[in-house]
């Protein structure tokens, strides 16, 4: 069923971040229609397009006066609408905010850019990379006297933007169902990269970050909070802020009984590092494992994706499902009595497009004069 059973949500198909909130919604339980370009044949390798499961995909020819017309006709049934064009071209198809409200006054309009719907760069092409840059967030990823290191593109596209996008919208219907009326949602990754970025500005207030990277406790600087190689090649990961856990770490590897340097003296950082990274190297990963996992020394391995998903604990807590045969996240967060679930694998562009249509209340004559007109396929 999941928290969000009931809700309708019309997806207008896009990349990145659009597709990853509207995959969230439907894994919360809410009927998404996603509305794809008519296409010529079956994407390769859409069977396996994580972003895209969940949820019946309808072929419409949005450029068509009758496409158009059924996305009208579907937001006169649905809660809410998520697009993720640029600035303006909703609106040159006739399915912009305006139009869309006119047809539902309760419809939240929910969409999805790079730069916003305004400033001097709203109509500028970019792309995660571009927008955590002027952030300010790329900066601060990397190590010292090294470029920065762009991390995939989890911080704009999916932290900063699908996310942001999501929790936009479900904040909208709340108020909706209050008011009565629906609202636009401007969800802009260089909005999302800035706010995700808020306790490092308020630390750098505080005098506790430098703007230099590796440099500080989060950024690599910190022999505490790092990766180090293993014997065998491998990787593990050390995050002992505390001085408790700190402590444990310290009495595990062998360090505890000796006179070290004050844990939080910069100036002794490197060399610890130094020393740490000698140390982890003279044992394989899987022995550090089974001296460090499970401790409060705020230890893990640097697992593969492969390895992730066979992990004991990933395993007991369900953390991967295997949906078409292929393993991929479970839904997230958990719910004790309306629990979240995927509702069908991902679906090729149009491939649903008459079952889909008919769920959303259009007959089946309509549907034939749209199909006979080219409108939708």
């Amino acid at each position: 069923m999941g928290p969000l059973h009931g809700l309708k949500v019309v997806e207008i198909a896009g990349i990145g971040p659009g597709p990853f909130a509207a995959m969230m919604l439907a894994d919360m339980g809410a009927d998404v229609l996603r509305v794809d370009r008519i296409p010529k044949r079956p994407a390769r390798g859409a069977a396996r397009d994580v972003l895209t499961r969940g949820r019946l995909s309808v072929g419409v020819d949005l450029k068509h006066a009758q496409g158009a017309a059924v996305v009208l006709e579907l937001c006169e049934r649905a809660d809410a609408l998520i697009e993720g064009f640029r600035p303006g071209v909703m609106e040159r198809l006739g399915l912009g905010p305006e139009p869309c409200l006119a047809r539902n006054r309760r419809l939240v309009y929910g969409r999805m850019t790079g730069w916003g719907q305004d400033g001097p760069l709203a109509q500028t092409a970019g792309h995660d990379i571009n927008y955590i840059a002027l952030s300010g967030a790329l900066h601060a990823i990397g190590r010292a006297d090294d470029k920065p290191v762009p991390p995939l593109n989890l911080v704009g596209d999916f932290g900063g933007g699908g996310l942001l996008l999501a929790f936009g919208l479900v904040c909208a219907l709340l108020e909706a169902q209050r008011s009565g009326r629906g609202q636009l949602n401007d969800a802009a990754m260089v909005d999302g990269a800035s706010l995700l970025m808020a306790m490092f500005h308020g630390m750098r207030a505080a005098g506790l970050h430098r703007e230099q990277r590796g440099q500080n406790l989060l950024d690599t600087g910190a022999h505490f909070y790092e990766t180090y190689e293993t014997a065998d090649g491998k990787h593990v990961a050390i995050g002992a802020i505390e001085p408790q856990f700190y402590a444990e770490l310290l009495s595990r590897i062998g360090l505890g009984a000796e006179t070290l340097p004050p844990q939080m003296d910069r100036q002794s950082w490197p060399a610890m590092k130094e020393r740490l990274s000698a140390l982890f190297k003279q044992k394989t990963r899987a022995e550090w494992c089974a001296l460090l996992e499970g401790s409060d020394a705020c230890f893990a391995p640097v697992l593969s994706m492969s390895e992730a998903i066979d992990h004991p604990h990933m395993q007991a807590r369900g953390s991967f499902v295997t949906i078409g045969g292929d393993a991929q996240p479970a839904p997230a967060p958990r719910f004790s009595r309306t629990p979240a679930g995927v509702q069908r694998p991902p679906a090729h562009a149009g491939q649903d497009t008459e079952a889909g249509l008919i769920r959303w209340g259009l007959s089946e004559a309509r549907i034939a004069e749209l199909r006979a007109a080219g409108a939708v396929g």
